[in-house]
């Protein structure tokens, strides 16, 4: 990356404060452009899911594993219930979606509250693993709430034999005007698949491990026998380790990636957060294979304003990439994140992948409850320094230990991120920015993140500048 002009600023600076020119290109098109990531965790796109609660669970990591990126588990999860969720990623098909199940004597109600948990909309009615039927939002509107799903469902579905032709699952989707239908094997159900996700599977290629399965990571933090647990994590399956703390450049943090390396092989290590050239020398030096970047820009961070402490993010990144480089690692740019044009601009700085939060909270994908408000959707997001997430953290301790820890919080207990009616679920999200980040190629004449790094030409803009770009939803 260059600065326009050949002067880099003297002030640090935001993603909000800096542009892309664009230059002579011969790429052609957005799907001649590569976004595998070069930090060789094994995603095909440069998403990566926080490590937070309220957002990275099971649904959340195979939806985005199946469309190239990964969600991180987080590290309050206990080391069995995360063996758990690996082993049941590891099984999701890396093409079909996963099925809404019930039986034909299950009820409306039960039917409504799982329909949210997955943005393909539907019940599979079973018997035994053999579809009967299915159940849409439609069919249970102003149907009593214990009604049997064998009153409201569609009959003798439209099935889609497992290994049919994408354009062909699209097209016979079309014509029978449905937007999804059980996959099967023979007779046995095997997934579900959509219109649009067999469109997505056609440009997409899932995040898999050596043995085929959908790609999963998990965080330690760096107190206690870190190197016992990245082995427990390990014998579970996971497959990318994050040895993760808001200050990542202290000696505790260097000791705990120090003991994840010890026992992790060959399984990348990522650590952090730091902000400068030697946070991430120091991270690299005792083992990390790529370093994550940021400390303060996230949605639910209040540390900033707290303790005056952070860096803005897109300065951040691009002197911990040139340092990762240059050591033969790589960075990933955490936090402050709310637009595609903000993916890319962190990629332009050097980044490898880019870590969303918040912005993901609100799809139905995401670890929380749906919530109603006046009939907008939301779900409740809390940020991993807040007083709720430390109470669920310390909740082994004495009542005296945790009141104590409670006085130290630093981030937001409890943010409604509302659904976008139009956008609700996550790959929805992942679409918008994948276009946004292969346009912003083209524009650069990259073919893939390496060449990003190195054609992309960035300036520096006023906010007047930054609000000339902002789209008008209505006249003025």
């Amino acid at each position: 990356m260059r600065f326009l002009g050949g002067n880099r600023p003297a002030t640090d600076l935001t993603y909000a404060d800096v542009f892309m020119v664009p230059n002579s290109s011969t790429v052609g098109s957005r799907l001649e452009v590569d976004l595998t990531t070069p930090d060789r965790v094994g995603t095909t796109i440069p998403v990566v899911v926080a490590n937070m609660t309220a957002i990275s669970g099971r649904r959340m990591a195979e939806t985005v594993a199946r469309r190239g990126g990964l969600a991180v588990l987080p590290q309050d999860i206990p080391v069995d219930v995360v063996g758990e969720v690996v082993s049941w990623v590891h099984s999701r098909h890396p093409v079909y979606d996963t099925a809404i199940t019930l039986s034909p004597h299950s009820t409306v109600g039960e039917a409504l509250s799982l329909m949210t948990k997955r943005a393909h909309g539907i019940v599979v009615v079973v018997d035994g693993e053999v579809p009967v039927g299915v159940v849409t939002d439609g069919a249970c509107q102003g149907v009593d709430r214990f009604s049997q799903l064998s009153q409201v469902m569609a009959a003798h579905p439209l099935t889609i034999p497992a290994g049919t032709e994408l354009p062909k699952v699209f097209d016979v989707l079309s014509e029978e005007r449905v937007s999804a239908a059980p996959v099967v094997e023979g007779e046995r159900l095997v997934g579900v698949v959509t219109r649009k996700g067999a469109l997505r599977s056609t440009v997409y290629t899932p995040a898999v491990n050596a043995e085929g399965q959908l790609l999963t990571a998990a965080a330690v933090g760096i107190n206690g026998d870190v190197a016992g647990k990245v082995g427990a994590l390990l014998s579970a399956g996971v497959d990318v380790l994050v040895v993760d703390t808001a200050h990542g450049h202290q000696d505790k943090a260097v000791e705990a990636v120090r003991a994840a390396r010890s026992v992790a092989g060959r399984v990348p290590v990522v650590a952090g957060n730091v902000v400068t050239a030697e946070g991430t020398r120091d991270l690299i030096e005792a083992g990390a294979d790529v370093v994550k970047v940021g400390v303060g820009p996230g949605a639910m961070c209040t540390t900033r304003m707290m303790t005056g402490v952070g860096r803005p993010q897109f300065s951040a990144v691009e002197e911990c990439a040139a340092e990762a480089r240059r050591l033969g690692k790589h960075v990933w740019a955490d936090g402050g994140v709310r637009h595609p044009r903000d993916v890319a601009l962190a990629l332009a700085a050097g980044a490898a992948n880019v870590m969303v939060g918040s912005w993901f909270a609100g799809t139905y994908e995401s670890a929380g409850d749906i919530h109603e408000d006046g009939g907008r959707l939301y779900k409740e997001s809390f940020g991993m320094a807040s007083a709720r997430a430390v109470k669920a953290r310390t909740a082994q301790q004495s009542g005296f230990e945790r009141a104590r820890a409670g006085l130290f919080e630093e981030g937001i207990s409890s943010s409604r991120m509302y659904l976008d009616p139009a956008r609700p679920g996550v790959e929805d999200l992942v679409d918008g920015i994948v276009a946004g980040v292969r346009s912003s190629c083209t524009y650069a004449g990259a073919r893939t993140i390496d060449e990003f790094h190195e054609r992309a030409v960035v300036g520096v803009q006023s906010a007047a500048g930054y609000e000339e770009g902002r789209p008008q939803p209505t006249s003025w």
